[in-house]
């Protein structure tokens, strides 16, 4: 195994799959380290002059603060972002090269529970969703009771407290409306209690407009300032929910049912490397299959957006993306903030050193294929194949959002290490396997090993084989924890 990686052959970097000790020499790169470079981090094989521009996965990732020679460590103390502001983009198609091999093309399927509407649930619990935080306490309590009787195949009834759904105004209300209603139709419920107060602006009266049509046996509705016990009347109408749900049996379901969210972490310098091209390789493998991803974390797009916008099917699309990106960086704007999401604390430890590094390993995870639709926060997901949704980085929110676009499970890769999760299986995917060595509570599956020479095909297939099992059943790490989270956008003022 080597104690590196070239990602791409025009890059003026090298990443160290290992520490490498000062004064080791690469033969290979020709270059010797002038000091120690730790594992996931960059070193220069040739002299990058000041100003220069710093290659890694053969595109820029920022430019050179000082001259450096070969041989050096490459981080934020030596290399700043390239990143402006708002950018006119030219459509330059790109064909897609995520088509489908033979083995690809295999008919899959997974063990679900198939809804009277048609859409498809890998998991069949009982969601009681707050119309505001007022009552999360009320919600949970009810969640609790409600777990010693359910029967059947109903695998648990969860609460999902947040603090809106009041005090809000313009954007923030709608967000809070929409996520909530989404959220009410998702397939992975079989049943859902939509707990209100009464006084608050999104009132149950106000959120049905949002729900639009819906099934009287599936969602039920409680207004807590309108009856005597609501603890009573809750379990009354959980009760109703569990029989109901309790009637649904799991069935072989074709693949192409899925819809997968794809999220980053916590990243490393590795994750571009393992994890999210892994990531990648499953989407293309589902997409081919005639299945849907969904890619979000728009900040973490900027820098390698052209990429997903010349994959776009459409000039519509592209127009979309172009929109997709420069919209958020106006939110930036708006705000007084720079357009430049500065890589967190960890990032930086892990190797990451620009918020163009970290989006062109970011973006690994969309694989291939053709972008097919492009998707507003808290809109549904309607085009099978990959999608991209306008959500920020912030993990708990984005992998709310893409559970709210549809998304059954939520693939979210790290370099760190995190014990969260979204409504939906949350999959910890590992970039390296010290991570997964030490958080075997936390992590699913190991992508780290793609770095000590294992097969990149056959991972992929293992972990298309992973996700079908979770949908068909298997519990995750966060699962078993009993963890279930979930939190909105916020944007602006709070009365």
């Amino acid at each position: 195994m080597k104690n590196y990686i070239k990602i791409n052959e025009t890059d003026n970097v090298i990443v160290a799959l290992k520490e490498i000790a000062q004064g080791e020499s690469i033969p290979e790169a020709s270059v010797t380290a002038l000091e120690t470079i730790p594992a996931g981090h960059k070193m220069a094989v040739r002299d990058i002059p000041a100003g220069s521009e710093i290659i890694k996965y053969g595109f820029r990732i920022g430019h050179a603060k000082e001259d450096i020679r070969a041989g050096a460590w490459v981080h934020v103390h030596n290399i700043k972002t390239a990143l402006g502001g708002l950018l006119e983009y030219t459509y330059e198609p790109a064909a897609a090269a995520g088509t489908a091999s033979g083995q690809d093309c295999k008919e899959a399927c997974f063990d679900g529970f198939l809804r009277p509407d048609g859409s498809a649930g890998v998991r069949n619990e009982i969601w009681i969703i707050p119309t505001v935080g007022c009552v999360n306490s009320i919600a949970q309590s009810m969640a609790d009771s409600a777990n010693k009787r359910i029967h059947g195949s109903v695998g648990e009834v969860i609460a999902f407290p947040h603090p809106y759904g009041c005090s809000q105004m313009g954007e923030d209300q709608e967000h809070t409306r929409t996520i909530l209603a989404d959220l009410v139709h998702h397939p992975n419920a079989g049943g859902v209690l939509v707990l209100g107060l009464g006084c608050e602006n999104s009132n149950i009266g106000e959120l049905k407009r949002y729900i639009g049509d819906y099934d009287e046996n599936r969602v039920k509705f409680l207004v807590c300032q309108e009856c005597e016990d609501e603890m009573e009347e809750g379990a009354k109408l959980l009760n109703q929910l569990i029989s109901y749900a309790a009637g649904f049996q799991r069935e072989k379901i074709s693949a192409s049912r899925l819809v997968i969210g794809m999220k980053c972490g916590g990243s490393d310098g590795f994750s571009g490397i393992t994890a999210n091209p892994l990531v990648g390789r499953f989407s293309d493998i589902l997409v081919s299959r005639g299945g849907t991803t969904i890619l979000t974390e728009v900040p973490e797009m900027f820098g390698a957006e052209t990429l997903l916008m010349n994959r776009c099917a459409s000039r519509e699309l592209f127009e979309q993306t172009v929109s997709l990106i420069n919209d958020f960086k106006q939110y930036f704007t708006d705000n007084n903030q720079t357009i430049y999401e500065n890589p967190s604390p960890g990032n930086k430890k892990g190797g990451i050193s620009t918020l163009e590094d970290k989006s062109l390993g970011c973006t690994q995870k969309s694989g291939s294929a053709a972008v097919r639709g492009v998707l507003a926060y808290g809109e549904r997901v309607k085009e099978h194949g990959l999608n991209l949704l306008s959500a920020p980085g912030n993990d708990l929110v984005a992998s709310t959002a893409l559970a709210a676009s549809g998304a059954q499970i939520v693939l979210f890769t790290t370099g760190r290490g995190t014990p969260f999760a979204s409504p939906v299986p949350t999959v910890k995917i590992s970039s390296n396997s010290t991570l997964a060595e030490k958080k075997k509570n936390w992590i699913d599956f190991n992508a780290g090993v793609l770095a000590e020479n294992a097969g990149f095909e056959e991972m992929g297939q293992q972990l298309f084989d992973y996700v079908l099992a979770v949908a068909s059943g298997k519990k995750v790490c966060s699962e078993q924890a009993g963890f279930h989270d979930m939190a909105i956008f916020k944007q602006g003022v709070t009365l």
